[in-house]
């Protein structure tokens, strides 16, 4: 499977946080000094989450942008210092990169096999570009979740996501509804979507800006980027659907809805109260204790373990390569500087002292 080179590739543990650039505060094996992982060990020697889970842990949120936009939130700095928060930007089609602290974007060929920019100039490709970009961003989606997890229960800071994969499937369904992907696509996501998204709790707060389509449409055309200015509009409010009918409805069951017009969300002390208010007591989140957080941590801080989780062994030719370009693919991002061995062994890109570590 052409994911399936994820595994060779994701970083783990207090590696991928600092290669994030997210701040961290507490724990042991956060510490500026070392780079331990978090495990069984440091449980046993009294390692425990719940005392630095604060108020403004229990507020980590994501944010339901509308679909097309690219645009970061416009809420000041200072709001988010107000809080304490950890601002994730959104993950894209490169945040592998970005964990494993690329100088420069990989090729294609090792973020996915898929491009953005195809699939808004040719959606219906017949290589399968659009589901594998689809998949792809789940999974992008999956591991920044987990990072954003793994910081917030290792240092009590609560995180903002803009979208995470709870909602990462409206865009899905609106694909199916404008025949970019198959029929049997949408299953494969599913039992994928059912065997990963399960492992995680969802947000605590979702906040929803709810901008028509047609504005949407409007900003796309605006772009410095060309391949945005012709988004067919039924694709756009196939989503604005998915997102009012489907994600709002599912997502209220176990997370705090706040939901704004994109005037009501410029007004950020309405927000910053409105906020305040919240008790954040929804299940599953009441009902964790250190022992679950525990289990928790393990998994978000093994991102091998997450990336597993969305390969399953079914054939599907939108995400399938034979074994010889497999191989070829692998060899040759073993050969690129600083890949053929572990990080830190590669005297090639200038690692010193190779012999003693």
């Amino acid at each position: 499977m052409a994911l399936r080179v994820i595994r060779q590739i994701v970083p783990s543990g207090a590696a991928a946080l600092r290669a994030a650039h997210i701040s961290q505060k507490a724990g042991v094996h956060t510490s500026s000094a070392r780079s331990l992982q978090y495990g069984w060990l440091t449980y046993v020697m009294g390692e425990r989450t719940t005392p630095r889970l604060t108020s403004t842990s229990k507020k980590s949120s994501h944010r339901g942008w509308k679909p097309g936009l690219r645009e970061r939130s416009s809420w000041p700095p200072s709001w988010l210092t107000h809080w304490g928060c950890c601002n994730m930007p959104e993950a894209d089609n490169n945040y592998m990169d970005r964990m494993t602290g690329e100088k420069e974007p990989l090729p294609v060929d090792y973020n996915g096999m898929c491009s953005l920019e195809k699939f808004y100039t040719d959606p219906k490709a017949a290589d399968g570009n659009s589901y594998r970009l689809q998949l792809w961003m789940y999974t992008m989606r999956l591991l920044q979740y987990a990072d954003a997890i793994e910081h917030m229960l290792a240092t009590g800071q609560g995180v903002i996501l803009e979208r995470s994969p709870f909602s990462d499937f409206v865009f899905l369904d609106a694909m199916l509804q404008q025949g970019y992907i198959r029929k049997e696509c949408v299953q494969h996501y599913n039992e994928i979507k059912h065997i990963s998204l399960c492992e995680f709790l969802p947000p605590h707060v979702s906040i929803y800006i709810d901008v028509p389509a047609e504005e949407v449409e409007k900003k796309l055309k605006q772009s410095d980027k060309s391949y945005l200015h012709n988004v067919p509009l039924s694709y756009l409010k196939s989503i604005e659907d998915g997102y009012k009918t489907t994600f709002l409805p599912k997502i209220i069951e176990t997370s705090e809805l706040l939901a704004y017009d994109a005037n009501q969300a410029l007004d950020f002390e309405r927000v910053a109260e409105d906020i305040e208010y919240l008790k954040c007591e929804k299940e599953p989140w009441v009902k964790q204790d250190d022992v679950t957080y525990h289990h928790m941590r393990m998994l978000a801080g093994d991102k091998h373990a997450v990336a597993a989780l969305t390969h399953i062994p079914l054939f599907l030719p939108e995400i399938t390569i034979g074994a010889h370009d497999y191989d070829e693919k692998y060899y040759a991002y073993k050969s690129l500087p600083g890949k053929k061995y572990a990080a830190g062994y590669n005297a090639d890109v200038g690692d010193k002292l190779i012999w003693l570590k």
